[in-house]
């Protein structure tokens, strides 16, 4: 197992090897010096690239469990910019960052450090991000995301997941209450577009 970065956020490698002590005059500007050793440690079949594979086996909830497959496709989409299902060094450290600011807000509400946040909890981490959703929907989310048979609430993973979600399905429903009035006229069809674009 590799060095933590993080109580939530931690790179594993299955052959346990250390981490690579690379020169900092080759990390390219605007790259994150740690996303850059994390990259080439994650990289294990040294293509240049992190696929979901590899970036799966990298990436693990406070209790150790591996990020679910959605999350992790998920946040490969939404990074990698060539569509070809990996991401470049400078995806994984535009990933990185983003991990970062979600660890940080989910380790702010996780106030039990129990690793993961109750329907309660979510609802305050919403509230701060200016989101004003009912204790009943936040309750919805948090059942719809706990692991089965596992203790109530949701993980690290989830939470990126949920988080990211729910602000892709905002920005679609921007875009479309130009007035500012809180309702709008979609048909299906128009909803189910805005989504699949920015969610797959």
């Amino acid at each position: 197992m590799l060095r933590s970065c993080s109580r939530d956020w931690n790179l594993l490698s299955q052959s346990e090897p250390p981490l690579l002590s690379l020169p900092s005059c080759n990390i390219p500007p605007g790259v994150n010096p740690e996303a850059y050793q994390w990259f080439h440690t994650v990289d294990t079949d040294r293509s240049g690239f992190i696929n979901l594979k590899e970036l799966k086996q990298a990436l693990v909830n406070s209790n150790w469990s591996a990020f679910n497959d959605e999350t992790c496709l998920m946040m490969i989409n939404m990074f990698d910019k060539s569509r070809s299902g990996r991401m470049d060094l400078f995806s994984f450290s535009a990933l990185w960052e983003f991990m970062q600011r979600w660890r940080a807000l989910f380790q702010q509400y996780d106030r039990d450090r129990s690793g993961c946040i109750s329907g309660t909890e979510l609802q305050q981490a919403l509230a701060q991000m200016g989101y004003n959703l009912s204790p009943q929907f936040s309750q919805t989310l948090v059942q719809r995301y706990t692991l089965q048979g596992g203790r109530p609430g949701i993980q690290l993973d989830r939470f990126i997941q949920v988080c990211t979600q729910l602000q892709t399905m905002t920005q679609v429903f921007r875009e479309k209450d130009t007035s500012m009035t809180g309702n709008i006229r979609l048909n299906y069809e128009d909803f189910l577009s805005g989504a699949v674009t920015r969610l797959m």
